[in-house]
């Protein structure tokens, strides 16, 4: 059983930063990602980081986004840099017993997945 939980989430303008943390364990066996959810959407992969260390963005989030890990701290990063208001969204951390994740559209179905924190970038 995978146990995760988010932090980070916030209120911030556009242009700004934001840095989401997920703690959680059996970290180095999983691969792990963010998705987000805002109100009336569908779920969407935002960034995925597989067993291998590879990474894969959404196109909307590449080159201001950057998800990274420190399995020493069984901690998963999501740096969030020139923040727009349609990043606007619930954030998820998930993760699952996947040994490569070709695509974010996987992240959303991963098995395990936090509580989720809320990011919301004005205008």
């Amino acid at each position: 059983q995978v146990q995760l939980v988010e932090r980070g989430g916030g209120s911030v303008q556009a242009g700004g930063s934001l840095r989401l943390s997920c703690t959680g364990s059996g970290f180095t066996l999983i691969s792990k990602g963010w998705f987000r959810q805002a109100p009336g959407k569908e779920r969407e992969g935002v960034a995925v980081i597989d067993r291998r260390g590879i990474t894969t963005y959404a196109e909307s989030v590449k080159g201001r986004f950057t998800i990274s890990q420190d399995n020493a701290k069984n901690t998963l990063y999501l740096q969030m840099n020139s923040l727009a208001p349609e990043d606007t969204a619930m954030y998820y951390c998930a993760a699952d017993y996947l040994w490569a994740v070709e695509t974010v559209d996987r992240v959303p179905r991963f098995d395990y997945r936090g509580q989720g924190t809320q990011v919301t970038v004005s205008s």
